[in-house]
């Protein structure tokens, strides 16, 4: 089955930014995952809240064969349970953006919650 497209929340620059809802974590997310599309890996920031009785683990994974740096692997994050959020990234493009520009995150089973994925603006 296909990965789910989550959206960018864009962050403004000289501004703000109300709490976006976030995606909810269910369980086909937890099934097949997430993708962002036209993802900008040094510029995404994920926000992760978790709600279930238990720590839970959020894996990026690393890119395919065109990124040069994939060989470092996945990166994995472990979100604190019930109330706990974690931010993580930026990342690094070449270790992490698949092809076509995209970015892939995982759930471990069990996992419910929301992730919103932000996009960093660019310094002027």
């Amino acid at each position: 089955m296909p990965r789910t497209a989550v959206p960018y929340s864009s962050l403004v620059p000289n501004g703000g930014l109300a709490e976006p809802a976030g995606t909810t974590i269910n369980p086909t997310l937890v099934t097949n995952g997430v993708v962002v599309e036209a993802a900008d890996p040094e510029r995404t920031l994920l926000r992760v809240a978790n709600t279930s009785t238990g720590a839970k683990t959020v894996t990026v994974r690393a890119g395919d064969g065109t990124a040069w740096m994939a060989g470092q692997g996945d990166l994995a994050v472990s979100v604190a349970s019930e109330t706990g959020v974690s931010y993580i990234g930026p990342f690094t493009s070449a270790r992490f953006q698949q092809t076509g520009t995209k970015l892939f995150v995982d759930f471990a089973s069990g996992t419910t919650g929301t992730i919103t994925v932000l996009k960093l603006p660019k310094a002027y």
